[in-house]
């Protein structure tokens, strides 16, 4: 797969809520920073992070708006929602990628405002 696909792939499973699809498409060293809200190293870590906020969602979608890739970079603009209990959660993300000539994702880097996220949350 091209970088583009890997990323492509990695979104799709995350919409699936197939994470074990998701973290197969991860290095080892992968670094996944959540800006603003920090980063963390390796698969586990990511999946740690991940499988709380996936298993709370009966839906998920990632609209990806814009897409581009150059080499190993990718860049894409997108709206992640999240189908809660409460309703749904919606966050524009500019996403940063790097994939290794492996087809695996060394870095994923997510820009939203922390801001827009809270305001939905409930109480």
């Amino acid at each position: 797969m091209s970088p583009a696909e890997t990323v492509t792939a990695f979104i799709t499973a995350i919409e699936r809520a197939d994470l074990d699809a998701a973290i197969g498409l991860l290095a080892d060293d992968v670094e996944y920073d959540n800006v603003p809200m920090g980063k963390v190293h390796g698969p586990q870590a990511v999946r740690d992070l991940l499988g709380p906020m996936l298993g709370a969602c009966s839906s998920i979608e990632w609209i990806v708006h814009r897409q581009a890739a150059e080499g190993n970079l990718v860049f894409n603009e997108r709206l992640d929602r999240f189908e809660m209990p409460f309703g749904w959660l919606e966050v524009p993300v500019t996403g940063i990628w790097e994939v290794d000539d492996d087809g695996r994702i060394t870095l994923w880097r997510d820009y939203f405002d922390e801001a827009t996220y809270r305001r939905q949350l409930p109480g």
